[in-house]
């Protein structure tokens, strides 16, 4: 009888510890919140990374953070540099850092930035910003001594009208590879794109940048 009930109340606290770790709607025990029921709290906001999702390193979608442990409609899907394979990580849990503070980690390369004139924006940077998909190791850009936002992958066509304005960083990219003008803007062309373009902006000034990697 003892054992009987031992083993009843370990299922009830089973049961219960179940339902509270799932959200469901108030008065309906059974049905699941939804992604649109979740999906009531503003995304928080990155100073480096301004539209993440349009990078598409932040997807809504339904995951249960591994972090928090809490059930939530947006996941974080960039670079996350750590020693074990990390899935599911919210992306508030990016914002206040516990994400790569848990797994010692970072979501983008320390030595892969520009200088800036305080440690505390490279570790705004690496610790607490989503980062960005590039073709080869990802590299962010600089300028009046802190990092520039991330606006957008771009090809020629997007940053023909700012070339005057990108003049510095475009001879730049030009004698790391090697190439003319023309070779420049014609493997930066949508349809036969063998480079891509990585445009930033100045928080301070606004003044953009661009780096560039390649097949």
């Amino acid at each position: 009888m003892k054992y009987l009930i031992l083993s009843l109340f370990a299922a009830l606290m089973l049961q219960a510890c179940s339902s509270e770790s799932t959200p469901k709607v108030e008065g309906d025990t059974e049905r699941i919140l939804t992604i649109d029921e979740l999906d009531t709290i503003p995304l928080p906001e990155f100073k480096y990374n301004p539209d993440p999702i349009k990078l598409e390193v932040i997807e809504r979608v339904r995951t249960t953070c591994p972090v928090c442990n809490e059930l939530k409609a947006y996941k974080y899907v960039g670079p996350f540099y750590c020693i074990e394979e990390v899935e599911g990580i919210c992306p508030w849990c990016i914002k206040d850092g516990s994400a790569t503070k848990k797994y010692n980690g970072s979501t983008q390369d320390w030595s892969s930035c520009d200088s800036v004139d305080s440690h505390e924006y490279k570790y705004e940077l690496t610790k607490r910003t989503p980062g960005y998909f590039g073709w080869q190791q990802e590299y962010w850009l600089s300028h009046c001594g802190d990092f520039c936002a991330i606006i957008d992958y771009v090809g020629w066509e997007d940053i023909e009208h700012l070339e005057q304005e990108l003049l510095p960083d475009l001879a730049s990219i030009k004698k790391d590879y090697n190439i003319s003008q023309e070779e420049l803007e014609t493997n930066m062309k949508e349809g036969s794109m063998t480079m891509q373009g990585y445009l930033f902006q100045c928080i301070k000034c606004n003044q953009h940048r661009i780096c560039a990697d390649a097949l």
